[in-house]
């Protein structure tokens, strides 16, 4: 882009590129009056001058900057993230609520990163994190940051006693399940699994919602359910047996001023320690080959 010294004012293609940004994005924060602009003969302009001031400040929302979060990873729940936040004495506590609860809590700066595993209804086996968090316009500052791979599938009794291989059969077998909230990631996995069939969760026998994916592993121990769908670090720590259905991504959600702060970079100094990758191959199910690598970012 070639701009004259005394030119005061972009168009939006030329602010799109100014800003490093597509085009359908700076729509977006424009929409969501998330920008400075100014409308002229039915076309936005841009000061380069608002813009750069924008940039420095970080405040684009119209009700004032977010405050600073408490040190609290939300979101979803998994077996080596919980052990990482200790072992990386980063100061972090952690609360589980899944995905879409954690992702909320996000949004609202109540905590300073969230873990999330998103699905597509249609595709499960689609990677929908970077597709979810592109359509907020608000995360114009976040990072989406990797964590691991996982296998995700049915946690079962120890031997699985019950022979139990696919949905389609447990659902023929009018077999209990644990479910998850609505808005949990393993949740909407189970609906689009589900949805793939021809079934619905309405079609299964609920035995009893529970918050984690540990707590359904001590639903089946305790013998309240046959089946649930959680991870197969789940199925491992509780020594139980698994039946893989697919591989998902477990990402970090963080926004780009925490993630060079001393908290979240001691969690992520903590990826590349070889205790870490041990860790991981000892529950299982997971390929943390890309974990702290820049997954998505607006």
């Amino acid at each position: 882009m070639q701009v004259s010294a005394g030119l005061a004012l972009l168009t939006t293609t030329e602010a799109a590129e100014y800003l490093r940004l597509k085009e359908r994005k700076l729509y977006e924060l424009v929409a969501h009056r998330q920008v400075p602009c100014t409308k002229v003969t039915g076309k936005w302009l841009f000061s380069r001058a608002d813009l750069d001031r924008w940039l420095v400040a970080g405040s684009v929302r119209p009700h004032g900057t977010l405050p600073e979060p408490p040190p609290i990873v939300g979101g979803s729940h998994d077996p080596l993230l919980q052990w990482a936040l200790s072992e990386s004495r980063a100061g972090l506590a952690i609360l589980t609520e899944g995905s879409e609860a954690g992702y909320q809590r996000f949004l609202k700066g109540e905590v300073i990163a969230a873990a999330i595993h998103f699905h597509d209804l249609d595709n499960p086996e689609t990677d929908a994190n970077p597709e979810k968090l592109a359509a907020e316009p608000t995360l114009f500052d976040a990072v989406l940051i990797g964590f691991a791979a996982r296998e995700q599938g049915l946690v079962v009794a120890t031997g699985n006693p019950l022979q139990l291989e696919s949905l389609s059969e447990a659902h023929a077998r009018d077999l209990r399940v644990a479910l998850r909230p609505a808005g949990a990631g393993a949740q909407q996995l189970l609906i689009a699994l589900l949805r793939k069939q021809g079934l619905r969760v309405e079609d299964l026998r609920c035995a009893l919602v529970v918050p984690t994916g540990p707590d359904i592993a001590q639903a089946i121990r305790a013998g309240h359910a046959d089946f649930g769908v959680a991870t197969r670090g789940v199925a491992t720590a509780a020594g139980l047996d698994f039946v893989p259905l697919c591989v998902e991504h477990f990402d970090l959600l963080m926004r780009q001023r925490d993630y060079f702060r001393p908290p979240l970079q001691a969690l992520l100094a903590l990826f590349r320690e070889p205790r870490f990758a041990i860790k991981a191959s000892d529950l299982g199910g997971l390929d943390v080959s890309g974990a702290g690598r820049v997954r998505w970012g607006p």
